[in-house]
């Protein structure tokens, strides 16, 4: 089965299972990037399992409104996470992010990557 974005679900990775979401390559097409965000959140929502997922942030240009509407994705779909990792941003985009995804309040563990092997390995790693 796949995913709303493209990606195949569930995906094993090294003996693991993550979902993989592509909010990657919209580059300034915000309005492609809110409907497959609202598209995923819904799929995600139907899920009736903890996923672990890997966020692909390559190539999309990080505004004001992508920061608020990927925040507010994130909370909505948030009990489902059990671990969240990002590929793709920039240090200031990084930083950006963990502030906001602090002041959420969230309890997952959260990690940031630049390489998406090493967020895929993380994921599946018991830490």
């Amino acid at each position: 089965m796949k995913s709303p974005g493209g990606s195949i679900f569930p995906y094993y990775y090294k003996g693991g299972e993550i979902h993989c979401l592509k909010y990657g390559s919209k580059h300034k097409d915000q309005n492609k990037l809110f409907d497959v965000m609202r598209q995923e959140e819904a799929f995600i929502l139907g899920i009736n399992k903890k996923l672990k997922v890997w966020v692909d942030m390559y190539e999309t240009k990080i505004t004001k409104e992508v920061l608020e509407q990927l925040i507010c994705n994130i909370n909505n779909f948030k009990d489902h996470v059990d671990k969240l990792s990002f590929v793709g941003l920039s240090g200031m985009d990084r930083w950006k992010l963990k502030r906001r995804l602090k002041s959420l309040g969230m309890g997952q563990s959260v990690s940031f990557y630049a390489d998406p092997e090493e967020a895929k390995t993380w994921l599946i790693t018991d830490r």
